[in-house]
């Protein structure tokens, strides 16, 4: 249902060969390039962008982005399952932004499929907070590959960016959609900090690239909970990797790779490097499994970095015992009641908060550093992140793609100069 006048939200790295298909793809116009025509209504539906989730935390930080920085002639609307939730979210908006007033609402919930149907035909980029999204996040994905509707997330979860390639990358794919998952700081800073590298290392020879992430800043509820609900699902996880190693096609002549490698002091930094397993390095492969510049033999490995080594040690061993408290489900269940979905840091809190990704290329015979950097990293800029993005992919002239797509093979190059513009940094800080 949609309204004008009121109408929330519901709430392993390694090797990885191909997360892109280039067979269907769409115009600079929006429209399908290929495949059955379902997305051809594009440029006649009512919302260029519908925000799905827009009264939870990073859903209302990235609405009020919206709001500011969308053009006047910019179509979109909010969206969630609370008409109240909603309407006193565009007041808030309207009070900063006037011309936020009339802004579109369209109820939708997680738990009712036909709304998500609806939603999905009603835009051409459906951007979505909701999650974890291994539980409220599949029947959204499923109507946007429908429909051929664009759509974006800020998910970490491997486990379920695998089950969804595996479920609806083929249909993506018939109808023109481009599935774009880890729109935020997962893994936005990394996905397009190593495509920025990429571009300063000559072409056609073996890469290596090693990336360093540091960071100061709060979680909120969500992020919370997402992670203890990875923790907490370690055989799902590697079951729907394997499930998608049988779907996905092997690279022919080329290699990308993202070994997870081992703990170390790296010179180039001054820091203890740490291995992350996470959704990021993950994803830098399958960009380098889709796009040829990447070279014929590509290596990615990624690391937390940290000064000293009690550090270190005192880091290990959180995560060991996050990992450890997740399986017990009491245990779990207790420590999701205390950060509550929906909460988050404060603005003087975000506003001391920082990220830095440095990241070490080389490739033949010669070497360069790079950084990417910004502030607040898990909600005002993962805001900024996904609302360039929904902006991006609704808006510029992009490459010819369709199916799931990695921010890097759907938009490269434009959304690096989006997010420049908007004060996300991307420098070469040494050459050699």
């Amino acid at each position: 249902m949609t309204t004008g006048a009121g109408h929330e939200e519901t709430g392993a790295a390694g090797r990885a060969d191909t997360d892109a298909g280039t067979g269907t793809g769409r115009r600079a116009d929006g429209s399908p390039a290929a495949g059955d025509g379902a997305g051809a209504d594009r440029r006649t539906r009512p919302y260029d962008v519908v925000l799905f989730g827009a009264t939870g935390f990073v859903g209302e930080l990235t609405a009020a982005y919206l709001a500011e920085h969308a053009p006047a002639e910019f179509r979109w609307a909010l969206a969630g399952r609370s008409a109240g939730r909603l309407a006193a979210l565009r007041d808030r908006l309207a009070a900063r932004w006037p011309r936020c007033a009339g802004l579109p609402l369209v109820v939708a919930d997680c738990a009712d499929p036909g709304s998500l149907r609806a939603l999905a035909r009603s835009a051409r980029v459906v951007a979505t907070t909701v999650g974890p999204y291994v539980w409220y996040g599949e029947e959204l994905v499923a109507a946007c590959a429908e429909a051929g509707t664009d759509y974006l997330d800020l998910t970490g979860e491997a486990e379920f960016v695998d089950r969804m390639y595996v479920r609806h990358d083929a249909r993506a794919r018939e109808t023109g959609a481009r599935i774009v998952h880890a729109c935020g700081f997962d893994s936005v800073p990394h996905d397009l900090g190593v495509h920025f590298t990429v571009r300063q290392l000559p072409e056609g020879v073996p890469l290596r690239v090693d990336g360093f992430v540091r960071a100061g800043a709060a979680f909120s509820g969500g992020t919370f909970a997402s992670a203890l609900t990875a923790f907490g699902r370690g055989r799902h996880i590697l079951r729907a990797a394997r499930e998608r190693r049988l779907y996905e096609p092997r690279l022919v002549g080329r290699r990308a790779r993202a070994p997870l490698g081992g703990p170390r002091f790296s010179p180039e930094t001054g820091t203890w490097a740490l291995p992350l397993p996470t959704l990021d390095p993950q994803v830098v492969a399958r960009s380098a499994a889709s796009l040829e510049r990447y070279g014929p033999d590509f290596r990615y490995r990624h690391y937390a970095s940290v000064r000293t080594l009690p550090m270190a040690l005192g880091g290990t061993a959180a995560v060991a015992l996050g990992v450890t408290a997740a399986q017990l489900p009491p245990v779990r269940r207790w420590l999701m009641s205390r950060h509550a979905p929906g909460s988050g840091p404060s603005a003087e809190r975000r506003a001391r908060s920082w990220f830095t990704v440095r990241f070490v290329g080389e490739g033949g015979g010669r070497r360069v550093f790079t950084e990417v950097s910004g502030g607040d990293p898990g909600y005002d800029e993962t805001a900024r992140m996904l609302a360039e993005s929904a902006l991006c992919l609704a808006l510029d002239p992009l490459p010819r793609t369709a199916g799931q797509v990695t921010t890097a093979t759907a938009m490269g190059d434009a959304l690096i100069e989006r997010l420049q513009a908007a004060g996300i940094r991307f420098r070469v800080a040494h050459r050699e």
